[in-house]
């Protein structure tokens, strides 16, 4: 058998003998939403991960680079207010290393949709990992 085919069966046999409903998914990698949130929630998580989280931590839990922002937006946190996440966010921090992300373009209702996802993180509203779209919104 060609080598094309005969990977092309393989595939298939091993695709084929692991299929499994959503509730028997065992996959570590790809587990199954935890969370049920809004649309703009929802685009607020997919545009962390896009353009936050590399320096943010996935799951909005800081790194070495940048901090931790679950605390940041604490009420005691230094970022303690829609307005003032807003205005971080747009301005960035330059001598941080944090770009001014309205200069790149991001828009205010982005920035605002980013807000919700990681103020749902801050209040423990939503976990870690990747939130499902609530149906109808």
């Amino acid at each position: 058998m060609p080598t094309r085919q005969l990977v092309f069966a393989l595939s298939f046999a091993i695709l084929w003998s692991s299929r499994a409903s959503a509730q028997e998914l065992h996959d570590e990698y790809h587990r199954a939403p935890r969370d049920t949130v809004s649309q703009d929630v929802y685009d607020g998580w997919k545009q962390f991960n896009l353009n936050c989280a590399r320096c943010h931590g996935e799951d909005v839990q800081g790194t070495t680079i940048a901090p931790h922002l679950i605390l940041s937006l604490k009420p005691d946190g230094p970022i303690n207010t829609k307005e003032l996440f807003v205005q971080t966010v747009c301005a960035g921090r330059p001598p941080k290393g944090m770009p001014s992300w309205c200069a790149l373009g991001m828009e205010i209702p982005t920035i605002e949709k980013i807000y919700s996802y990681v103020k749902g993180r801050s209040d423990a509203k939503i976990g870690p990992g990747r939130p499902a779209v609530k149906a109808g919104t």
